[in-house]
């Protein structure tokens, strides 16, 4: 059993996922409703997706404290580029959706260089790009406002062949990662993350693979933007700024060492899908409001200790 758990660690954030789920739907009898599961979807979607690009960066030994400041400058720059073109047809909404993603490319490579070409330290770096990042999309959209299309946010909360947007860009996300890890960049970051001296002795671009994992965390980052511009259907220059450190909670309750070298996207998704529903399970146990983020915050460091335990042994 123990080599099982090792080799894949996120059995026991599934294992805890299942029983917050059955403690969340005895609290909420609802909970298994299809339209409160697509709400709960809803909600936790963006966290999963910028997971999902933090465990890269993560696994090839690097952190990223700016996804959160890059999600909110993807926001801004597609809710602006679409009011440039203007109009509620679906050329505006390609073009800011077009701006948004490049935006998101442009930041992943700016701390990708910062971090594998000039060699500065990664947790240093990205906590000052996010505060540059920050600053440009106040710079942006100064205030909060600026409504996209109905079109856009009508087609996030819409359904596809019978099941909702938000789950098939889950899945999409899930099968992208399931994608990767079977190509060589993943086997690459892996020995990057584990040893970077090795990795070099065999020839390995170390600078390509962690700009390459940067790249990958600012798009997701990116992605997670969309979704949350489709949700509030506007712009908001402070938006997800609690994004960074869940995302690598999430990351580390899904398995992979913040020491880097091990672990997978799947765990991530599986963490963040595991503090959406500790949220959850606080807010219906109907504990006061002074309490659930402290309740929050315990449950969420027993569990980070309980991940590095069982990465050590």
């Amino acid at each position: 059993m123990s080599a099982v758990v090792r080799s894949r660690p996120w059995l026991l954030t599934l294992i805890a996922l299942a029983v917050l789920v059955a403690v969340n739907t005895a609290l909420q009898p609802s909970f298994v409703q299809p339209a409160v599961l697509q709400s709960n979807l809803t909600t936790f979607l963006p966290l999963t997706l910028v997971a999902i690009g933090q465990t890269y960066v993560v696994m090839g030994g690097d952190i990223d404290l700016s996804v959160g400041a890059i999600a909110a400058l993807v926001n801004v720059v597609t809710v602006s580029a679409i009011a440039a073109v203007g109009g509620d047809g679906l050329t505006p909404i390609i073009a800011g959706l077009a701006a948004g993603l490049a935006t998101a490319v442009v930041c992943g490579v700016i701390n990708g260089v910062l971090v594998a070409v000039l060699r500065l330290q990664a947790i240093v770096t990205t906590f000052a790009t996010g505060i540059v990042f920050a600053g440009t999309a106040l710079f942006v959209l100064p205030q909060a406002g600026l409504p996209v299309p109905e079109a856009f946010w009508r087609s996030y909360g819409a359904t596809l062949i019978g099941l909702p947007v938000v789950l098939w860009i889950l899945l999409a996300g899930l099968a992208f990662a399931l994608f990767l890890g079977r190509r060589p960049f993943v086997a690459h970051l892996t020995a990057v993350g584990g040893s970077r001296v090795g990795a070099f002795q065999t020839g390995l671009s170390l600078s390509r693979v962690r700009i390459g994992a940067f790249v990958l965390s600012a798009l997701f980052a990116g992605f997670a933007a969309l979704c949350l511009t489709g949700e509030t259907a506007s712009g908001d220059p402070l938006l997800g700024q609690s994004l960074a450190l869940s995302s690598i909670s999430a990351v580390v309750l899904g398995g992979t060492a913040l020491s880097g070298g091990s672990g997978g996207p799947v765990g991530s998704i599986l963490g963040a899908l595991v503090l959406g529903m500790i949220g959850n399970v606080i807010f219906f146990a109907g504990l006061p409001f002074a309490w659930q983020t402290l309740v929050q915050g315990l449950i969420v460091l027993a569990a980070l200790a309980g991940g590095v335990l069982v990465t050590r042994r």
